[in-house]
């Protein structure tokens, strides 16, 4: 967890705690709200000592109880504030994966130039079903949440309708592992790989592959995507990052840079992804 998401958290304990203090009835204990609200009473200590994260109904709950309801709509922007910029994916997730979809899908549609890097899976927008099924799937385990495979799925594909928009460009670089992982049957990846072979001469799209013989400048590490040049998005397995801060976005325009130069391009990308579409075996 940052600094700086630390600190906003905190600071919106420090104002939970200030409306606890001065209910128009009378201040309240810490027992005392929380005997109210059917909490534990550590729920309210971990809340204003910035130890846990509130949710929208936490904070609710929070300003009806304090007999401050119009408090709300200040707590919720501060949440708001904080957690644009680190969505944890229990959160994000609780209610299934369509939903992250459906948000991307929205990114997606405000901006017009996207660079990306992804060294363990095939990109998102460029995934068959099949394909996105087994990711959703094999995710939705990893974080013990809702499964809603099927309409994830959708939202995903409906993303794609982008690729063919003539007003965007996607500028994307795998690392050939990502061409090669088996986290699907081998028959799904192959058709994957198909698709991925035609989707090097759609004219939207500039994909290079960074092959495993490649000398490389820096580790092929956490993949990321840039939108716009003015915000980047990464996931790690705990939370997905959105930072828009200008210092962080040209590290993360120095590295996309960095490893293009390792990649290939056109008919040298084909080839890679030939090969590993032979190695399957699968007709």
């Amino acid at each position: 967890m940052t600094t700086d998401y630390q600190q906003a958290r905190e600071a919106l304990g420090v104002r939970l705690r200030e409306l606890r203090l001065t209910a128009p009835d009378g201040r309240l204990t810490g027992s005392a709200l929380a005997r109210q609200l059917g909490w534990p009473q550590p729920k309210v200590s971990k809340l204003e000592n910035g130890r846990q994260t509130a949710t929208p109904d936490d904070l609710r709950a929070w300003a009806e109880a304090t007999g401050q309801p119009d408090a709300y709509d200040e707590l919720l922007a501060r949440l708001r504030g904080f957690e644009s910029h680190i969505r944890s994916w229990r959160r994000q997730l609780a209610s299934g994966h369509k939903a992250v979809q459906d948000i991307h899908l929205g990114a997606h549609a405000d901006a017009s130039v996207f660079r990306g890097w992804e060294s363990s899976m095939i990109f998102g927008i460029l995934q068959t079903p099949d394909y996105a099924r087994h990711i959703f799937s094999r995710y939705a385990e990893l974080q013990q949440l809702p499964r809603d495979t099927e309409e994830a799925v959708r939202s995903r594909i409906k993303r794609q309708e982008a690729l063919y928009d003539p007003a965007k460009r996607y500028y994307l670089i795998l690392w050939e592992a990502a061409l090669r992982a088996l986290v699907c049957p081998p028959s799904v990846l192959a058709a994957q790989l198909d698709r991925l072979s035609g989707a090097v001469g759609l004219d939207t799209v500039e994909l290079g592959i960074i092959p495993f013989s490649a000398s490389l400048k820096i580790p092929p590490a956490t993949a990321f995507w840039i939108y716009d040049d003015s915000r980047v998005i990464v996931e790690t397995w705990h939370s997905e990052l959105w930072i828009e801060d200008e210092p962080s976005v040209n590290t993360y325009r120095r590295t996309w840079r960095t490893l293009r130069e390792s990649a290939v391009y056109g008919a040298d990308a084909h080839r890679i992804i030939s090969a590993a579409r032979q190695a399957l075996n699968v007709a």
